[in-house]
């Protein structure tokens, strides 16, 4: 994208997009642009769908029952769905907002949730996790928005995962493996499909741990000496994997 456009909002919408289109904005998105940004005609801004990569549009009337955006330019062309998997154990809110917002800051395509054993929350807002992860790709230039999976039993994605996942091998984060650096072991599955699978505040319970270490499809990595909150492990452990064997490089 050019730089005259990085200081540009940028908005997603759920519309295709191309050079001369009309799209009339929601009510969310109107009192967004008019009462927080302070926007008005013919101020520029960027939006993305997710499929026509990035366009620049213009204000073109802004009453206050809604906003009138008019399609300008692309600035951006779309970019590949990012094939990294990403499964965590669901956290208190607040914290789990941030992880679903790193997470796709970070190039998960797939944000999956697992429930285990000492996950603290089982019953989910899906409509408050998309908005998180909209509200991530909005400010950090992703063009490609995460799939959101439904919650998830651990055991069930285990029985079910060669069926669906095919080669994929699954990374976890474990917190009883001896400490050292998991580069080596990753280096080993460069071009295979990934998943990471990142465990509730506590860890996986014992059982969960050798049910895990028991399926020739997982790959058990440590995240060095000291113990991490689980927030901190997700962000840790896709920084790794990137930087070995994903998109970084």
């Amino acid at each position: 994208m050019p730089r005259s456009h990085k200081t540009l909002p940028r908005l997603f919408v759920e519309v295709p997009l191309a050079t001369g289109a009309s799209l009339e904005l929601s009510r969310e998105h109107t009192n967004y642009l008019l009462n927080v940004l302070r926007m008005k005609r013919p101020d520029a801004l960027v939006v993305f769908n997710g499929v026509d990569g990035a366009w620049m549009a213009r204000i073109a009337d802004d009453h206050r029952k809604g906003v009138t955006l008019e399609i300008a330019v692309q600035t951006q062309h779309q970019t590949p769905k990012s094939d990294l998997w990403f499964g965590f154990a669901p956290l208190k809110t607040g914290r789990l907002d941030y992880l679903v917002q790193k997470a796709t800051e970070m190039g998960a395509g797939v944000i999956q949730p697992v429930i285990t054993q000492f996950t603290q929350v089982s019953r989910l807002r899906t409509d408050k996790l998309l908005a998180n992860v909209i509200e991530a790709a909005e400010q950090c230039e992703v063009l490609s928005i995460p799939t959101l999976g439904h919650e998830v039993g651990l055991t069930g994605l285990l029985a079910d995962w060669q069926q669906k996942q095919g080669l994929r091998r699954l990374i976890f984060c474990d917190e009883s493996a001896s400490s050292h650096t998991p580069v080596d072991q990753l280096g080993d599955l460069d071009g295979l499909p990934i998943g990471l699978l990142v465990g509730p505040e506590g860890g996986f319970s014992d059982a969960e741990r050798e049910l895990l270490l028991a399926q020739s499809f997982v790959l058990p990595i440590s995240l060095g000496p000291r113990i991490l909150r689980a927030d901190t492990a997700a962000v840790a452990a896709l920084a790794v994997v990137q930087a070995t064997i994903g998109d970084w490089r």
